[in-house]
This record gives C-alpha cells, structure tokens and sequence, in this order.
C-alpha cells in the first residue's frame, strides 16, 4: 500500500490502531500470566537494586588507581543497576518458561522484554562514547524509540508518519525521519572517531621518532579527517544530497571568510608554528611580558604555563608576527649574568675564585659549563664584576636560581672577609659668614 498520499491523521490512526490492537493481545489469558511475571520481576529487581547498589558503590569507592574508561563504565552500572537486575531476571523466567511450555506464545512477552531490556542497556553503554550531552541525550533517545517500536513491529508504520512530517522546496525533501537518522546516525560515527582518534593519538604520542611539534599537527590533521569524514558519511548515509550541501558550503565560507579573517589568521599561524618547529610543547618562551613555559600548542593559541600558575592563551598570529624569545630552541642550555661589586681593598683574583667557588656550590649549575668571572670596570665605590653560570633546566625558573647563587656569593665572601661596598656621599655643612646686603634693600 501507498502511504504517500494518505492524510496525516489517517496514518496516525493506523500507528494508534495497531498499538490498540498490541494492547489488547496483552489480555489473552496465554499473556496475562506473563505479565504478572513480568511485575515480579519488576519488584525482585527493586528490592535487589536496593539492596546490593550501596554495596556497589562502597565497592567504586574503594577502587584506586583504575583508568577512567574503567570509571565510567561502574558508574554506568550503577545508573542502570536496576534494569540490569530486571533483565537478568527475564532472562531467567524465559528460560524455565521455554522448559516448561515449548509453545513461543507462552514465553513471548518474556522473550520481549528480556530483548528490549538488553538492547536499552546496550544503548546506554555504546552512547557513553559520545561527549556531547545534548547529542547523547538524542541519540539514546532516539535509538530507545527505534528499540521498542522494532520489536514491537512498528517501525515502519512510526517511519512513514515520521517521513510525512517534512519541509519539501523543490527536489529538496527534508523529514523528521531524515533529521533524527541524521543525528543518531552522526552521533554514532562521532563517537567511532573519537575512539579511533584517540586510539591513534595515543600511538603517535609515544612514538619517540615523532618530534613533539609534529605529534600535535599529525593528531589534528587526524581528528579533522577522521570527524570531517563522520559528518559527510553520516549525511551520505541517511539520504542528504552532497551536491547542494557543497554549494551552500562555498556560499557561506566567502562570507565567514570577511568576518572570520583573524580566526582563520590564527589557524594557518597554527600550522605555520607546527610546520616550521619554532616552538614546541615543552619549550621555555618569552613573549612580551610572559615567561614560561608551552603546554599546550591548540588551532587558535598557544597556552603558556607560568611559574606561578598563570596560563596565557597567547594567540598563534602573535607568535608569528612578535618577536619570541625561545630559551631551549635548539637546547635547553640557558646562561645567566649576575652583576656584583666588591671593595677596592679587597684582591680582585681572590674575589674572581670565590665567585666561580660560589656558583659551581650550587646544585643546578652546569659543572660541564664552568662558571667565569670577568672585572666590568671601575665604578664610583666598588670593583664590578659579572659572573656567568649555565643551566639546563630553564622550567625550573630563573629568578630562584638567580637568588640561590647571590646567597652563595654572599656567604662566600662573609667567611673570606670580602665587603660589599654602597655608595658613600659626603656633605658639609657651610657656615654663613654675613654675606653684603645688597644696597637699596630694607632691613
């Protein structure tokens, strides 16, 4: 039969008509004892949910050091803890039902709910992949409908009313059908991507061979291809021509392309940065007057970690277009200048060893890259000096090691008897010795 020119209310009293009619096959005396089993069960599964669930979740509690995806599937458990009690216990009654009464009319309504039941608990745990919460909600609901009305024997009657709720312009054909297929069915390619996604993720971060740079632009080249070919496969699939979507696609990229230009300025800086290995994740920079170091190289910005907590989201273009200072570029080694004066009495050789003495005592001073002590000049009250040490280990700060060495030099040279001149200022004091008062002036 064609439903295509059958009214909409006629098709909704078919749907109605057959659900009727499921109903009242229900009350046939073969049926009804099934459903008393039916809500014995439903009664055992409550009392054992009651039961066991807080010894569960003692359980979870005490759980330590376990993965996440190992988490989420207990708390899964825990949220559907009481139909899985009642499936197994279907489960169960259909079985000794099959071994008392070999008729299928006598266990049907068990078979039934034992199905649906399994299948609302698979649902739950494949739709767990998915992180969007509004996308899951509709996809586990959508994929629950499609559940019951299957074995039920309603889908095709719930897909033709579905079908004829549409908005037809022209050759175009777009149903309620189509938009809930759409949905789950991206939804659950999504979710298939993101596993794959990380999966592969997970494969090309610990390849060591893998600069870390190229390890962030691979896995987003990946993560692109892998969704951008879920969405166009999920288009395909449920029916939605490509060809218009292409048109339209263009159209409205030349017009995010005038409003969206530092968006798109900032993605290609991304690649640029991740193509040339100017910086990596792990680098120590300065940028302006951020120091710190990358933890995290992203399509738009950079996120720059700082010593005391702080993480700027500095954006790509700025990276490209400024000047940055990369202190561990080609390696981690950073020197540092300390500048310092002692007296003219003291001897200059002597303060020199004492000042390469106090920094090798330090513990993140490079003893491969001896310190040196060089005479700057001449000052005012003071002999100059600059001392010069080296690191490897530029995240671990630089103000600290600055102030490591300086308490170094100075008890170094407290027990040596070396001083530390400041500026000295003479002032006198003249007396006055009743200066001529200038002739015409009133006294």
């Amino acid at each position: 039969m064609d439903f295509s020119d059958v009214p909409l209310s006629a098709q909704f009293a078919e749907l109605w008509a057959m659900a009727v009619l499921q109903g009242r096959l229900m009350l046939l005396p073969t049926r009804l004892y099934q459903v008393g089993v039916l809500v014995a069960c439903i009664i055992l599964a409550w009392l054992l949910k009651n039961w066991l669930e807080p010894k569960f979740n003692n359980w979870i509690r005490s759980l330590e050091g376990r993965p996440k995806w190992q988490l989420r599937v207990f708390v899964t458990i825990r949220q559907r803890f009481g139909l899985i009690m009642f499936s197994i216990l279907v489960w169960v009654a259909a079985r000794i039902a099959e071994t008392i009464w070999q008729f299928p009319s006598r266990r049907i309504l068990l078979e039934f709910a034992s199905a649906v039941s399994v299948a609302i608990i698979a649902v739950a745990f494949a739709t767990r992949l998915i992180r969007n919460r509004s996308l899951r909600l509709v996809v586990t609901w959508g994929l629950w409908i499609f559940v019951v009305f299957y074995y039920t024997g309603l889908i095709d009657e719930a897909s033709r009313v579905l079908d004829s709720l549409a908005i037809d312009i022209g050759e175009f054909h777009l149903s309620l059908l189509t938009v809930l297929q759409g949905l789950i069915v991206i939804g659950a390619l999504f979710a298939v991507a993101r596993v794959l996604s990380q999966t592969a993720s997970n494969s090309i971060r610990s390849n060591k061979d893998i600069s870390p740079s190229m390890q962030v632009l691979a896995v987003k080249f990946l993560q692109v291809l892998l969704f951008g070919a879920a969405f166009f496969i999920g288009l395909k699939m449920v029916g939605v021509d490509l060809t218009g979507l292409a048109v339209l696609s263009g159209a409205i990229g030349v017009g995010l392309g005038f409003g969206l230009q530092k968006v798109v300025s900032n993605l290609v800086s991304g690649i640029i940065i991740l193509l040339d290995k100017s910086i990596k994740p792990g680098d120590v920079i300065s940028v302006g007057g951020t120091f710190g170091w990358i933890n995290a190289l992203g399509a738009r910005y950079v996120s720059i970690t700082t010593r005391d907590g702080k993480e700027y989201l500095i954006p790509n273009e700025d990276l490209i277009t400024g000047q940055v200072v990369n202190w561990s570029h080609s390696n981690d080694f950073v020197r540092l200048d300390i500048h310092f004066g002692t007296a003219y009495c003291d001897d200059p050789h002597e303060v020199r060893r004492l000042a390469i003495d106090a920094a090798k005592s330090v513990d993140r001073v490079l003893a491969s890259r001896a310190p040196v002590c060089h005479i700057t000049g001449f000052g005012d009250s003071s002999v100059d000096y600059i001392l010069r040490f080296w690191i490897s280990d530029p995240t671990g700060g630089l103000t600290n090691i600055r102030g490591n060495v300086f308490l170094a030099l100075w008890d170094a040279f407290q027990e040596a008897g070396i001083s530390i001149p400041f500026p000295q200022r003479e002032v006198r004091v003249l007396e006055d010795e009743n200066p001529a008062i200038p002739s015409g002036v009133d006294v």
